[in-house]
């Protein structure tokens, strides 16, 4: 029997196969070949529509069958990953109203901001164990205010993943993990908080059927099948946010478990059974995948927006350079790029500062001096800086972090990036050879009780401090912090 998982984010849709008795890949696909657009009509603003996300994964389940010879009756299982906090708008064909409001779109701040002092910080720190902020609830108030004609159209709010699980199974349905990242949850009372949906006036009926992270959810239509070539009656066994499965994928079990991403957004998160509001502005916690109302388990979330987007963007200034020669040329460049500092924060507002909406800088340029080499480098120190700022947040928010667990892609691949930041905090960081959607694939296998189970994670590589190089990365660090503090934020 082979399990099927779907990652999907804002730039790609990937997809994996993995045999369920042996837990290993068998086949791996990554749709479309260049990164889906975010549409911005707005300053702030980041749409994209749902049925891109449906039309390619549909594209990449027929890749995969195709490419491995797997049959679709063979496939036991689908598990899906997905960007975190879109909001989707669907009526009673489930058929979106809108383009989805991504997670990075800042539009909705002011009205977080004014629930926040309307709740009260001890409501929101004692029953949501977060401020409102930018997330899936004030998105959807900025709906009702601004587009009260579509609201009234709507049928079912939706998260991402519910979506995409929707159009396979024609059955809309979400997850206590999903609601608590929209901030919908109540966790006092461990139900939808009715004191939020009155002060943003949404109707309770727009909240589909809630089930398990890991059950038979749902099961394949006759039309899901149709469009993605999967057979009808396949179960849907698994779905959560990008950082949680990412999390399981990693290996996370316990609490005093931390991962770290450093995709297009930059992310920490470390599972936790305790609770601390000290950072409630600025770190998020949300129901974990295994959380469950008497034996609760949580994942505490520091990000940052401007990661691998700010990456992407010098590299696309740079030209036909790939990823692997400008990770090569950041390491001509010496530790703190000779004064030249990057602040990637160029992508809407930082849950970390604030909710502050700062923009991306470039700070210390010597046209005498500094190269691509220096620029290179210091836009990975940069992003590398701005996530330990962010990890201080979190141990101040009492999270202990001894080692780090990552995924083999992306940011950390980059020497210069991960030896940064392990020099900096002066911590062992892991790389594992996991996927997104492999893990989805694996988790889709297994319900909560059976995830001690060996499921192949393979550590790569071990990143460790250099003592030799820590006092000239931290004196680096502070420098770009100092700068941060006294004339960015």
């Amino acid at each position: 029997m082979i399990a099927i998982g779907f990652d999907i984010g804002s730039s790609f849709v990937k997809g994996s196969l993995v045999n369920a008795e042996t837990v290993k890949s068998i086949a791996r696909v990554r749709i479309p070949q260049v990164e889906m657009p975010m549409e911005a009509h707005k300053l702030g603003w980041a749409e994209q529509h749902p049925n891109l996300w449906w039309q390619y994964l549909c594209e990449a389940t027929q890749e995969l069958l195709a490419n491995s010879g797997i049959k679709a009756e063979q496939i036991s299982s689908i598990g899906i990953s997905y960007q975190m906090h879109g909001l989707v708008l669907v009526d009673e064909d489930l058929n979106p109203l809108r383009k989805s409001i991504l997670w990075c779109d800042s539009r909705a701040i002011p009205y977080g901001e004014k629930a926040f002092k309307k709740l009260g910080e001890e409501y929101c720190k004692n029953y949501l164990l977060n401020s409102p902020g930018n997330f899936t609830a004030s998105k959807l108030a900025w709906v009702i205010e601004n587009e009260k004609e579509l609201y009234q159209k709507a049928y079912k709010l939706l998260l991402p993943g519910d979506f995409l699980a929707a159009q396979l199974s024609g059955v809309p349905q979400t997850t206590i993990t999903g609601l608590s990242e929209g901030i919908f949850w109540d966790f006092k009372n461990d139900q939808t908080s009715q004191k939020l949906f009155d002060h943003y006036q949404i109707n309770q009926s727009l909240v589909p059927e809630v089930v398990d992270n890991f059950t038979v959810q749902a099961t394949v239509s006759n039309a899901g099948a149709q469009a993605t070539g999967l057979k009808e009656g396949t179960p849907i066994t698994y779905r959560a946010g990008d950082q949680p499965n990412n999390a399981y994928t990693l290996g996370a079990r316990k609490p005093g478990d931390v991962v770290a991403t450093g995709g297009t957004s930059g992310v920490v998160y470390a599972l936790t059974d305790q609770l601390s509001g000290n950072e409630l502005t600025k770190v998020n916690t949300f129901a974990h995948i295994n959380y469950q109302p008497q034996q609760k388990m949580f994942g505490k979330l520091l990000n940052l927006n401007g990661a691998g987007i700010q990456y992407r963007w010098l590299h696309q200034l740079m030209g036909e350079v790939g990823y692997a020669k400008l990770n090569e040329i950041a390491q001509q460049a010496p530790i703190g790029s000779n004064g030249l500092q990057v602040f990637p924060f160029g992508n809407g507002a930082e849950r970390m500062l604030d909710n502050k909406i700062v923009n991306g800088h470039i700070s210390n340029i010597n046209f005498n001096i500094h190269d691509n080499n220096h620029m290179i480098r210091a836009t990975l120190e940069g992003i590398a800086f701005a996530m330990v700022y962010g990890i201080e947040i979190l141990k101040n928010d009492g999270v202990d972090i001894k080692n780090l667990k990552v995924g083999n892609d992306n940011l950390f691949l980059s020497d210069v990036f991960s030896k940064t930041i392990a020099n900096t905090l002066g911590i062992s960081i892991q790389m594992h050879k996991a996927t997104g959607a492999e893990g989805a694939a694996k988790a889709s296998i297994y319900d909560s009780h059976q995830t001690q189970k060996n499921d192949n994670i393979v550590i790569t590589k071990t990143i460790n401090p250099n003592p030799k190089l820590q006092d000239q990365s931290i004196a680096s660090f502070e420098k770009w912090k100092g700068q941060l503090l006294n004339n960015i934020i």
